[in-house]
């Protein structure tokens, strides 16, 4: 039986059990990484828009995506601005530059619009999947946490939104046949990768 965090997503392998109580503990790092993890959501969609410009079908989902991404941007940022912690640079990603080596490889995978999606659909299931975890780490908390937990829980339900979006888009590129198979083997690939960072107090 698949877990609750797991639920609805192509993941199979659920976040470390030490990761909640590490980012409950550096809440303003993982607010500020998180804020640019959606600065970051928005520009893949407005790249995958430049990138395949043939692909005309992209423009209207992925200027939805980029205006949801922005709007999530605009209250991460509002967030560290009434707790006094400052945005700060945009921090490298090690898993999301290690995912699209991995997914983009030439010569594997579903082509390179289509295992573009899939990688964006990845990384959306990986946020809704760590949203949920830390809606649950804070439930309990004080009127802060709180109100943080609906915030993420409100948000895990949009990336899970984003991830089903990203897989049917690919099936616009590709046999929905060919794209569940990808999906299985990127599921395998993610949760290898997964499993090899380290436990840090960020998004990813």
């Amino acid at each position: 039986m698949a877990s609750a965090l797991l639920e609805g997503l192509p993941l199979i392998c659920e976040t470390s059990p030490d990761w909640a109580p590490l980012a409950k503990s550096n809440l303003d790092e993982v607010l500020k990484d998180h804020a640019w993890c959606e600065y970051k959501a928005a520009s893949a969609g407005l790249g995958l828009m430049a990138r395949f410009p043939e692909h005309e079908f992209l423009h209207r989902p992925m200027v939805a995506l980029v205006q949801e991404e922005m709007l999530h941007f605009r209250q991460v940022t509002d967030l560290l601005k009434k707790r006094n912690v400052p945005l700060g640079a945009p921090p490298t990603d090690p898993y999301v530059k290690k995912l699209r080596g991995l997914l983009c490889a030439q010569g594997s995978g579903i082509g390179g619009l289509g295992d573009h999606l899939i990688v964006n659909a990845f990384i959306e299931a990986r946020s809704c999947e760590r949203f949920r975890v830390l809606s649950v780490a804070l439930q309990d908390g004080n009127d802060e946490e709180q109100e943080l937990s609906g915030f993420y829980q409100r948000l895990a339900d949009a990336e899970g939104r984003h991830w089903e979006s990203f897989r049917d888009l690919a099936m616009q590129v590709c046999d929905f046949k060919v794209v569940l198979r990808r999906i299985e083997e990127a599921a395998k690939i993610e949760a290898d990768l997964l499993r090899s960072l380290p436990v840090e107090a960020r998004m990813h």
